[in-house]
């Protein structure tokens, strides 16, 4: 598999540190609020990259953290703290309010056949494993105390903008948007390991450190949760490219610190889902939740493969007219799969030469930077290929396992919901009516059609096979 790499600007081969086995690790949601279909973009592209690994045979181990403290409002170290900003909105102690959250992201990630990862590992549930870590930092020189919070001094670093080319003065106040003068910090790229309460005394979730009563960074909690379920050495740390900087680049430092070796070899960033108004967020009031999708008539599943339609390293725009699009096609989809079971005879059995040439191409398309959009074409080129209907439905079924639209599933329910409606003796007649047109029997082929007539049906012979509706 070839995937691109965010830290070298470039497509390369993956090699895994050890052979066979994927150490994969997710920044995962802070729970102040319901995710947004933006937010889950990310995840939805993630699950097919993981799904993808466990296909081509890997050993795949997936962490996840939970943000639960700590997360700022700002992209620096002011702001307000997001879970306080969440309990204060809903009049909840800041616990309840991430377990409602929590429970309602994994809720969407299901909705979405979105695999839960092996580990899911709160930040809460982390905190001695932070201080070992600070503590660390701060014996090698690191990190240093200041106006009762402990700061990493990026100025130690060969090199801090790993990600970008960014100089000292982008990250000047003002120039970008949210970030104030801090003015403990040695330099300005310097970013808060573990706050005391000298800062933000209403702070509800608060533990015993060496530098006094606090709470933990942000950036802190992915880089221990990772190292303690995952070892020292990381294949594959996923986000949303809005984490490339500061929080990844944050990470790489604090870590990479600590451990006096590189940590992470590949990184995999997914671009943002966009409206027509720019970049979908919380705060801009373009809140997309997938049970709204749902109250308007969407299944969730329609958005993924609106999102697997596009690279995940393109932006992608979202509006309802694009939604509706992908709804179409889905169900058309669905509707020809529930063709192909109508139609496949009992005595059909798997074409292993047809199987493994378009499941090869399906692996071409996915070995290629997760090229989604190819695979999903692949997926058309079976309906359309001159082989057997098991076949097709054997290659539907194995693509799904990385795809997971749930094709088959639908197409089933499509079949028992279209002949729920349609009495036993029509269905008979149908049946009898195909047996004498295969017989090339015509007339009494219009004799059956005009008998399915008398009983308020019509039947029609399309490319998808035959149709039978009401009058």
């Amino acid at each position: 598999m070839n995937i691109y790499n965010t830290l070298t600007h470039k497509i390369e081969k993956f090699v895994p540190n050890e052979p066979g086995k994927v150490s994969m690790y997710t920044c995962g949601p802070t729970v102040y609020h319901y995710a947004h279909i933006g937010n889950l973009r990310s995840y939805i592209m993630e699950d097919v990259l993981e799904k993808y690994l466990r296909y081509d045979g890997y050993d795949v181990k997936r962490v996840m953290n939970i943000t639960d403290v700590g997360h700022l409002t700002s992209d620096g170290d002011t702001g307000d703290d997001k879970m306080l900003k969440g309990a204060k909105r809903e009049h909840k102690t800041v616990m309840e309010i991430a377990k409602f959250y929590t429970d309602a992201f994994f809720e969407d990630c299901k909705k979405l056949n979105i695999k839960r990862p092996d580990v899911v590992e709160p930040a809460t549930g982390c905190i001695d494993d932070f201080i070992k870590v600070i503590s660390a930092l701060m014996d090698k020189g690191y990190a240093y105390e200041a106006g009762g919070n402990i700061y990493f001094d990026t100025s130690k670093l060969k090199e801090y903008y790993v990600f970008h080319n960014f100089n000292e003065e982008d990250l000047e106040v003002g120039v970008r948007e949210g970030v104030e003068d801090d003015t403990n910090k040695r330099n300005k790229a310097d970013f808060v390991l573990w706050f005391t309460k000298s800062k933000f005394d209403d702070q509800e979730l608060k533990w015993d450190s060496p530098w006094g009563v606090g709470y933990p960074g942000w950036h802190i909690e992915c880089s221990c949760i990772s190292m303690k379920h995952l070892g020292e050495r990381l294949d594959i740390h996923c986000g949303g490219i809005d984490n490339a900087f500061p929080h990844h680049t944050n990470e790489i430092a604090q870590s990479e610190a600590y451990l006096g070796h590189k940590w992470c070899n590949y990184w995999f960033h997914i671009l943002h889902l966009n409206t027509n108004s720019g970049k979908m967020s919380k705060s801009k009031g373009e809140f997309l939740t997938v049970s709204l999708l749902e109250s308007k008539g969407y299944d969730p599943l329609v958005y993924r493969f609106f999102c697997l339609q596009s690279h995940y390293r393109k932006s992608l725009v979202f509006t309802y007219e694009n939604l509706d699009n992908a709804k179409t096609a889905y169900n058309k989809l669905t509707a020809r799969i529930a063709q192909l079971m109508a139609d496949k005879k009992p005595d059909e059995v798997v074409e292993l030469e047809d199987f493994e040439k378009f499941k090869g191409n399906f692996k071409a398309a996915l070995d290629d930077d997760i090229n989604t959009s190819n695979a999903i074409t692949v997926l058309y080129d079976v309906l359309k290929a001159d082989t057997n209907n098991e076949t097709k439905l054997a290659l539907i079924e194995d693509f799904d396992k990385v795809l997971s639209l749930g094709l088959i599933e639908a197409a089933k329910k499509l079949s028992a919901d279209g002949e729920e409606d349609i009495p036993e003796e029509v269905k008979v007649l149908v049946e009898e009516r195909k047996a004498a047109r295969k017989a090339k029997d015509f007339a009494k082929a219009d004799e059956l059609r005009d008998k399915i007539g008398e009983l308020g049906y019509i039947v029609e012979e399309t490319r998808q096979g035959t149709k039978i509706k009401k009058k």
